[in-house]
């Protein structure tokens, strides 16, 4: 335990993260619903974790993209909730003291695992020794992760922008509600195979549309460089002014390079990210009318976090339908 605090400490951790492990390890396994768990043996194994409550397993999710997949598997049988809202930007997001009582009283959580939530690591790793954490992104065939070589060997996190990719989340999901929960494994199974179909419906729309813009302007520069899965799946050019984590600055000579790209290639409109401060890109705007070469703002693309609830960008589906409109209009 002192090590991990420590380490928290070490990285920029809050007060409230701390505060929270503490809680954390004192909570033992008290919950509002009772789990038929077995427990750790001289391996160290993780326990085997299975449902027995009564009424709707209660689901806390990190990102909002994971939050709307447990909904629409695991329907009536779940009650969900999702740690991080819209605008919000999970490499940058500190566990609080409010989400304390949301990981407590959760019979499982769901994150994505390929050090997205980089903050929030050691406080997963506690809550899952005591109930059931399941890593959406584990699923996916380690061959099919795109390893940038400035990401130091971790996978790019950001698996949602290849929908053929995510759709392995799905059955991750949905492989871990039949297990935990066996009685209605038939029904996450339909739901599953329902949204599946939308999601290979969406993932050829996406190619579609995006193939109507010529190759040569098929170019998308953004925040941070958040769309790599988006730009192999779809065959677009990606340039981010920051890195796979927000957690990194741009410089001077990141703008410029971006700046004599977009010259180079005649780049019609870049794009600001909901859950990433606007200013960054707008320097490269500025930067681009310094040396005479006019190109727009195409609009607001969602990438870490997803809109507003109620709106069609606030599910995942219509999020993604809404950045390729986006920037099929603006670069077609």
């Amino acid at each position: 335990m002192a090590h991990k605090l420590t380490k928290i400490m070490q990285t920029g951790g809050s007060l409230a993260a701390l505060v929270i492990i503490l809680v954390l390890a004192g909570c033992g396994s008290q919950n509002n619903h009772d789990h038929a768990a077995g427990k750790k043996g001289a391996t160290g194994s993780k326990p085997n974790f299975q449902y027995s409550g009564k009424g709707p397993i209660k689901a806390t999710c990190t990102i909002g993209m994971i939050t709307d997949i447990v909904q629409n598997v695991g329907g009536e049988w779940v009650q969900t909730q999702g740690l991080m809202g819209p605008g919000i930007d999970p490499h940058l997001y500190k566990t609080t003291p409010g989400d304390i009582k949301k990981l407590n009283d959760a019979d499982m959580v769901f994150y994505n695992g390929l050090h997205l939530e980089g903050k929030m690591g050691d406080v997963l790793e506690k809550v899952g020794e005591r109930k059931l954490v399941v890593a959406v992104g584990t699923g996916i065939d380690e061959k099919l992760l795109h390893r940038p070589a400035a990401f130091q060997g971790h996978p790019d996190p950001h698996v949602w922008f290849d929908v053929s990719l995510w759709m392995k989340a799905v059955e991750t999901v949905r492989d871990a509600l039949s297990k935990f929960d066996p009685p209605h494994s038939a029904d996450y199974k339909k739901r599953a195979d329902a949204y599946l179909v939308e999601m290979k419906e969406l993932h050829q729309y996406a190619k579609a549309q995006l193939a109507t813009i010529p190759k040569e302007r098929r170019v998308l520069v953004t925040a941070h460089d958040a769309f790599g899965y988006f730009g192999r799946a779809y065959d677009v050019e990606v340039q981010g002014l920051q890195g796979i984590s927000t957690a990194t600055e741009y410089s001077v000579k990141d703008v410029q390079r971006l700046v004599a790209l977009i010259a180079r290639q005649g780049v019609k409109a870049v794009f600001v990210e909901s859950s990433v401060p606007r200013r960054s890109v707008e320097a490269v705007v500025q930067g681009c009318q310094a040396k005479g070469h006019r190109v727009e703002i195409g609009g607001t693309l969602f990438s870490d976090a997803m809109g507003a609830a109620g709106k069609p960008e606030g599910t995942y589906l219509g999020m993604v339908r809404y950045n390729v409109d986006t920037i099929v209009k603006a670069l077609k």
